[in-house]
């Protein structure tokens, strides 16, 4: 079973945006769609309003480096 994913799972969260939106360039993404594909991730289990624009550019920059990896 995964652990349950919350805001500060930063480079997991990152990893099941890259497996999920491979079409995706991370770069041109706007928080509110990052926000919104987080907590509709399985296992997202925390606080929907509990995120900020730093968890956000977080998030995005280790889905970017993910990405660029590929």
């Amino acid at each position: 079973m995964k652990p349950k994913l919350t805001w500060t799972s930063v480079q997991s969260l990152a990893e099941e945006l890259f497996d999920r939106h491979p079409e995706v360039d991370p770069r041109t993404i706007r928080f509110t769609d990052l926000h919104k594909w987080v907590t509709e991730l399985p296992d997202f289990d925390d606080n929907p309003k509990g995120s900020n624009e730093r968890i956000l550019e977080a998030i995005q920059m280790a889905w970017i480096e993910e990405w660029e990896e590929d």
